[in-house]
């Protein structure tokens, strides 16, 4: 699984950060942090999901207002939103 996240379109509202410990906090940009994550050249940052991690990456995608996060399969079909 993979985690595609839009920092562009995140508002800050951080429930991804209280869902999945990959997201942080930053406060001085008023945005989440995807940690770990690559950059991609459309400007997603990416990162692989561990399998006991799927979970906590779904209900982060899922609790996020702007939809600025994005859950693919191994097959690279999109999951959520």
């Amino acid at each position: 699984m993979r985690i595609a996240f839009d920092r562009e379109t995140c508002i800050g509202m951080f429930q991804c950060v209280v869902e999945y410990d990959a997201f942080e906090r930053d406060e001085d940009a008023g945005k989440a942090v995807l940690v770990d994550g690559e950059e991609t050249d459309d400007g997603m940052v990416t990162l692989d999901v561990a399998a006991d991690e799927e979970l906590d990456a779904k209900f982060a995608a899922r609790t996020c207002p702007v939809d600025a996060i994005t859950v693919y399969d191994d097959e690279g079909e999109q999951l959520v939103p």
